[in-house]
């Protein structure tokens, strides 16, 4: 059974939210607070964009989020062009549960272009038995591609669950764009 599901609760931070559009993969956002991206938004999610991210914002504070999240959609950009396999700034892994942070973690570390089960993530993180709540983990997860949960798929590699645009048909289309950069 995983550990407390309680979010760790966090005062209103000041966040800065910008949006691209990624020719053939649609609209892109992502959220950044102080301590790091806390959500990449595609698709029909972007409404939710600043949700529980509302601080106070200083003119300094916000042109350092707006760079930082512009930087970070540029990184997105690459990635989704083939020219990007690893993304180098801070991630704000206090917005997680616990449970659900250390199986992203695990997720996190998934090498560009391989793949893990749900059961061998559960186990990497000391929560055998656990493949459901790591399922239910990736599922929420509020980071995709930077969090790279299309990485994770059923056992014997079927593919299973995908909350982004596309569902099942855009994971399979990311697996193939990590594999194509690969070859």
């Amino acid at each position: 059974m995983p550990p407390s599901a309680t979010k760790t609760a966090l005062p209103p931070q000041p966040s800065f939210t910008a949006q691209t559009l990624i020719p053939d993969w649609g609209p892109v956002g992502v959220t950044v607070t102080p301590q790091g991206l806390v959500a990449v938004l595609w698709g029909d999610h972007l409404a939710r964009a600043t949700e529980g991210f509302a601080g106070p914002i200083h003119a300094a504070q916000q042109e350092a989020l707006q760079q930082t999240a512009e930087a970070w959609l540029a990184h997105l950009q690459a990635y989704f062009a083939g020219e990007r396999r690893a993304f180098p700034f801070p991630i704000a892994w206090q917005v997680l549960r616990p449970f659900q942070r250390r199986a992203l973690q695990a997720v996190f570390a998934i090498p560009y272009g391989e793949t893990r089960t749900y059961g061998e993530i559960a186990a990497q993180i000391g929560q055998p038995g656990a493949a459901r709540a790591v399922g239910r983990a990736v599922a929420t997860n509020p980071m995709p591609i930077v969090i790279p949960c299309h990485r994770v798929v059923g056992a014997g590699g079927k593919l299973h669950g995908f909350s982004g645009p596309g569902g099942l048909s855009t994971k399979a289309r990311l697996l193939a764009l990590e594999q194509q950069v690969l070859a």
